[in-house]
């Protein structure tokens, strides 16, 4: 079952490492991570914090335009081109497909994300005082390996990505130690993000299992707007809006996923709060979006088995 679901895991990365949205926030996420930069330079003692801050948030932001976009039109378009028939007719579950089709998903998702912070995190190292000659070797070496292994192995060019990206948070990691504070803060908002994408990605899959790639995406989005606000929709003042409508909404913030657990205060991600460290809230995080994912992956699976394709 495992070897199944991860060669169509491998197969939905492929396939979404094509797709033209994932290159355009790509390309839009380096406008704004260069944004940042220029913003930072006229904030001469916070230009630390204006680029960490404002590159997490906006990798957040585009990263969830992608898992809404690809959880939307990843199934639809197998049924809209027929694809899925030849696969299905093979001694492979519906549900085994969906899972792969999934993790496809995350997987793509956690090298769009992976390459934004690495990016970012070059970024604060060259303004950290780190060498800018060693950063430009370092770029233009990897650069040329890459280009190196897609001409020689043109198969693997869709897993390059993967390699490149690891090769980003690595060495921007290193290159970014001298500012400890919002390199903590560019990694712990990526590891949340992708946590918070999961979550996202199952709430588009289960959608999609039944209903069109627009209404797909206005439920994901309606799911996404709510969880964000989970916690303000609870506490909501019944002298300003009533019983019914604060208990209306007080059940809703009870049953969508709370995605306020994604956006922590900056004390906690550079490790500065009182009473919880950045590694719990992360495991934490992490164990919360697993449930949710468990939890309408497996109802996708049930509509999705019930489904008639005719």
């Amino acid at each position: 079952m495992l070897t199944r679901v991860f060669v169509i895991a491998l197969n939905a990365y492929r396939e979404a490492v094509r797709a033209r949205i994932l290159h355009g926030l790509f390309a839009l996420a380096l406008a704004t991570a260069g944004y940042a930069l220029v913003v930072g330079a006229y904030a001469s003692r916070s230009r630390l914090r204006v680029v960490s801050d404002l590159g997490a948030a906006s990798t957040s932001l585009y990263a969830i335009v992608v898992a809404v976009v690809l959880g939307a039109t990843s199934l639809y378009r197998e049924l809209e081109l027929k694809t899925i028939f030849p696969i299905l007719a093979r001694p492979i579950r519906r549900a085994e497909y969906l899972v792969g089709k999934l993790l496809g998903i995350v997987l793509t998702l956690a090298v769009f994300i992976a390459a934004n912070a690495g990016i970012l995190l070059l970024a604060l190292g060259v303004l950290s005082g780190g060498a800018g000659a060693v950063l430009a070797v370092g770029v233009s070496g990897s650069c040329a390996a890459f280009g190196v292994g897609a001409w020689k192995a043109p198969r693997a060019r869709s897993y390059l990505p993967i390699f490149a990206a690891l090769v980003l948070v690595l060495g921007g990691s290193l290159f970014a130690g001298g500012a400890p504070d919002d390199r903590r803060v560019v990694l712990g908002s990526a590891l949340l993000t992708l946590c918070e994408v999961l979550v996202i990605t199952s709430v588009a899959t289960l959608f999609s299992a039944f209903s069109s790639p627009f209404l797909t995406a206005v439920f994901t989005l309606a799911i996404f707007v709510i969880g964000r606000s989970a916690d303000s929709l609870a506490k909501l003042p019944i002298r300003l809006f009533g019983a019914a409508i604060h208990g209306i909404f007080a059940a809703l913030a009870q049953v969508v996923p709370n995605l306020m657990w994604y956006v922590p205060p900056r004390t906690l991600l550079t490790g500065e709060a009182a009473g919880q460290t950045l590694t719990t809230h992360v495991l934490l995080a992490a164990a919360y979006a697993a449930c949710w994912a468990v939890l309408l992956t497996t109802l996708a699976a049930v509509v999705f088995k019930r489904r008639d394709f005719l």
